[in-house]
């Protein structure tokens, strides 16, 4: 674990992050190997590989100095217009695949957790037992050459163990982890918890902020704000108050980083509110997708592509990469990629997290007795509970909609994220029936139900993986203990048949191919979801979490199909 010695001197940097709120935008990539510049325009655009992100995950055999070298070798035989062959020798020369990451045994891991007893039906109790297993295969360490040779790799290097999602990605995620965090807490690894948060809180004293994952590359974008409700379910679990004393300014200083960089003044009805939205403010493609997105905007005018390209990462830095949640065409969701607009749309779900990411300071500060800090962020979640029911709530559909800024106009489509502020409980709670009703309501308006794989992402057929057919894990769960929490009885029963619908369709698909995958297909249960711009994944961290947390919860009650 990375000692508290060691931590306290990263707090210095916290609290100056806090108190100054950090006003600038986060430190992007300065490597012009991994992040910009022409080899990396060079590489990627030969095309050597289906998944542009094997380039920018290989090491460097060489200090860049000698890498860029060659590369000016390269350029310079070749007139500026190497082959094919010619770029792939290149890249063999300078660079290799090592996998920098070391498989790891977590020594808290432990074979059966107290909850495996809680479920009810065996056949559950021994798909819930395989998933605990799971946890060491997708177990990593950061090898030590990371730490004495950083500049030769894109991985940032973090001092303890962490659980990667699985498949192609494999480094830490952000918002991943919140949904691995409720499944390791279930599964009784606590050290394993603290360490990754420790790893974040790392990320926060070195860059103000966290990263979209750990890589250079990822610098230039963060994710959904989640790192405050991991440390709130981590002493739930723990009462760790050392802890959260120990790192407090840290938490602080992520969240002023949303406060100062992702926030905007929205005018409704002659009302001004104070609301955050994705952006992600930097040039060129996404290194890891960089063929993919020059191809995309190479038709473009140049001020075009640059907003393109910050719409194309701020997309990416809400999670969800891609969806027609972020096109604007003509005042609606239709379109394609280059019509994306993330930057022009407020969301709900972000809104919702950052209600609850100052409730939650505001608790903390109360349980260490600094009680005008207490206050301060009691009244800012207050006026972000405000802002999202003057904003998003929309009576006559009886739900809560992102907003367009480009337009404004409230944005009236289905996608479950549209239910986070009764994940958050960024509501009045003595409301919490109206709500529930009307959700409830909502729900069966849309014909949510007779989607038997899950909940869809969106109602719009598009090529993107985060729209119709495809169903993921973490909005099941926020849709399901979202009407859970209102405690009104038909939504709590909605709650039930939704995670069962969810629960035997993950089971379905694990029986058939003995693996969970990050997304499934919500029109055929049991079916792997697909689209985007990368083969389905499997592992998978988050819906390992999300499937735990649902076995705990409802496994005293649910059978096997």
């Amino acid at each position: 674990m990375l000692g508290t010695t060691n931590l306290h001197l990263l707090f210095r940097l916290a609290t100056v992050l806090a108190g100054t709120a950090a006003s600038r935008y986060p430190q992007s990539c300065n490597s012009p190997i991994y992040c910009y510049g022409d080899l990396l325009k060079t590489v990627q655009l030969a095309e050597l590989y289906n998944d542009s992100k094997t380039f920018v995950d290989l090491k460097q055999k060489g200090n860049p100095e000698e890498t860029l070298n060659k590369f000016e070798t390269l350029m310079k035989n070749t007139e500026g217009m190497p082959n094919k062959d010619q770029v792939r020798d290149f890249v063999n020369d300078a660079f290799e695949d090592k996998d920098e990451l070391l498989m790891w045994t977590p020594e808290d891991w432990t074979e059966k957790p107290a909850m495996l007893q809680t479920i009810a039906d065996s056949q559950f109790r021994d798909w819930a037992s395989d998933i605990n297993v799971l946890w060491k295969n997708l177990s990593r360490k950061t090898s030590k050459d990371v730490l004495q040779h950083p500049e030769q790799y894109s991985n940032i290097y973090v001092p303890n163990g962490f659980i990667i999602p699985g498949g192609r990605f494999r480094e830490f995620y952000y918002w991943d982890t919140y949904w691995i965090v409720q499944g390791l807490l279930l599964s009784e690894m606590y050290d394993t918890t603290r360490g990754m948060l420790e790893n974040f809180l790392s990320m926060v004293a070195r860059y103000g902020f966290v990263p979209n994952g750990g890589r250079v590359y990822y610098l230039e974008r963060s994710q959904p704000p989640m790192l405050i409700p991991m440390v709130d379910s981590y002493l739930t679990a723990t009462n760790n108050v050392t802890f959260l004393k120990n790192n407090i300014q840290l938490l602080e200083a992520e969240f002023q980083f949303w406060m100062v960089n992702r926030t905007v003044k929205v005018w409704k009805n002659g009302k001004e509110y104070l609301l955050a939205r994705y952006r992600a403010p930097s040039s060129g493609p996404r290194p890891e997708s960089y063929r993919e997105d020059y191809n995309i905007a190479k038709q473009m005018s140049d001020q075009k592509r640059e907003d393109f390209y910050i719409n194309i990462k701020s997309a990416a830095e809400s999670g969800w990469d891609f969806s027609s949640r972020w096109f604007i065409l003509n005042g609606t969701n239709e379109g394609n990629l280059t019509n994306i607009e993330t930057e022009n749309i407020i969301p709900v779900d972000l809104n919702s997290f950052l209600y609850w990411n100052a409730a939650l300071l505001s608790k903390f500060y109360n349980s260490i007795y600094d009680f005008n800090k207490t206050k301060y962020y009691h009244d800012l979640a207050e006026q972000f509970k405000a802002a999202v029911a003057a904003v998003h709530w929309c009576e006559e559909q009886g739900t809560w909609l992102d907003y367009d800024i480009l337009n404004n106009k409230s944005r009236n489509y289905f996608y479950p994220s549209n239910l986070a502020p009764l994940w958050t409980k960024c509501y009045n709670l003595e409301e919490a029936e109206y709500y529930a009703n009307k959700t409830t309501e909502y729900i069966n308006d849309e014909a949510i139900l007779k989607y038997l794989g899950g909940i869809p992402t969106s109602l719009s057929t598009t090529n993107q993986q985060w729209d119709l057919p495809n169903a993921w894990p973490p909005l099941q769960v926020i849709v399901i203990q979202g009407l859970d929490y209102t405690n009104d009885s038909y939504a709590k029963a909605l709650a039930y048949e939704l995670a069962k619908m969810w629960i035997d369709s993950n089971y379905k698909g694990y029986q058939k191919s003995r693996q969970m995958f990050e997304k499934y297909d919500a029109i055929i249960p049991g079916q792997y979801g697909g689209n985007g711009e990368y083969e389905v994944q499997q592992g998978f961290g988050w819906t390992n979490g999300v499937i735990l947390q649902l076995l705990n919860k409802y496994g005293d009650r649910i059978t096997a199909p």
